[in-house]
């Protein structure tokens, strides 16, 4: 691949803007191309101010030869048709968190990957935190001698207006779940890529603080791994005013706590410079479609234990 990589952004809400707009500040090896958005007029006035391109459609955007790859931002249960239709395409894929809402989809996904022989890579930024690089580091050396367990704490709050500000938040149908689907997979994440394979996830969760969602606003449950681990895992949304997100790991010699990095935009740049050098050296991105099969398996094993009240087995292919 010669050049800056072309990309696209599919989806032009709140996410897909801030996309965007990093993109267009890449340069020189990335270039924002074009962007298409279900609602024309909100596309339109991204590229406006960023000077790209505006897409009337999908195809369009897949058709354009200077795009190499494009990053999705579209609600959580449309992923799957998006993300196939761009490898089909020939298009490399960034999408956003989590890789779908159900692991048939997610399957599609990831066999559309193997046919395209293309990169699809998952939005997981805080992997690219210095602290949580030193962390996995540290790990890896055997420093906390042998891993006993950890936490992952997303403890925030949202309104009820953030609930009722687009018709799919907050719907099972399309957001696929709540404070653990849309913001606890990032600490959840961590957790895993520190810990290793889940095998079984017990959990209570329940809707406490709001009004007219199919999601909850909070859940609490424990993970156990293969290694014979256990951690304990807490999101929520029904905490007025938040809290820092804290993801820590135990061992009988050793324990690190991983602090948020306050400068998110540098974590994002970071993710998106390994994905575009996964894709010049034909090899996978740090967060590939597996660790988001792995992460979408333990949501969903949580959820199904706080459905039914019993531990559930952890199983994705």
């Amino acid at each position: 691949m010669s050049g800056p990589v072309g990309f696209g952004v599919i989806g032009c809400g709140s996410y897909g803007r801030v996309h965007a707009e990093l993109i267009s500040s890449l340069g020189p090896d990335l270039r924002l191309v074009a962007v298409a958005d279900a609602e024309t007029a909100r596309a339109a006035d991204v590229a406006a101010r960023l000077g790209c391109a505006a897409s009337r459609d999908l195809e369009e955007l897949y058709g354009r030869q200077d795009v190499d790859a494009v990053t999705v931002c579209v609600p959580h249960g449309l992923h799957a048709d998006v993300v196939v239709a761009a490898l089909e395409a020939g298009k490399h894929v960034l999408v956003e968190k989590p890789l779908e809402i159900d692991l048939e989809s997610a399957e599609r996904i990831v066999e559309a990957e193997r046919r395209s022989g293309r990169v699809v890579g998952v939005m997981s930024q805080r992997r690219f935190e210095p602290a949580a690089r030193a962390a996995a580091d540290r790990v890896a050396a055997g420093e906390l001698g042998r891993l006993t367990g950890g936490l992952a704490h997303t403890v925030a709050w949202r309104d009820q207006e953030y609930y009722d500000a687009t018709a799919w938040r907050g719907s099972l149908e399309v957001e696929g779940g709540g404070a653990l689907m849309t913001l606890g997979v990032h600490a959840l994440d961590l957790l895993l890529w520190l810990l290793g394979d889940p095998v079984e996830a017990q959990a209570q969760a329940g809707c406490l603080a709001h009004e007219r969602i199919e999601v909850e606003d909070t859940i609490v449950g424990s993970i156990r791994f293969a290694s014979g681990a256990i951690a304990g895992i807490t999101a929520t949304t029904a905490a007025y005013p938040g809290l820092p997100p804290r993801v820590a790991v135990f061992g009988d010699r050793g324990t690190v706590v991983i602090p948020v990095d306050p400068d998110e935009r540098a974590a994002v740049r970071a993710q998106y410079h390994d994905f575009v050098a996964a894709m010049a050296n034909g090899r996978k991105p740090l967060v590939d479609t597996d660790a988001g099969l792995r992460v979408l398996a333990t949501v969903l094993a949580l959820y199904e234990s706080a459905r039914t009240g019993k531990a559930v087995p952890v199983a994705w292919t």
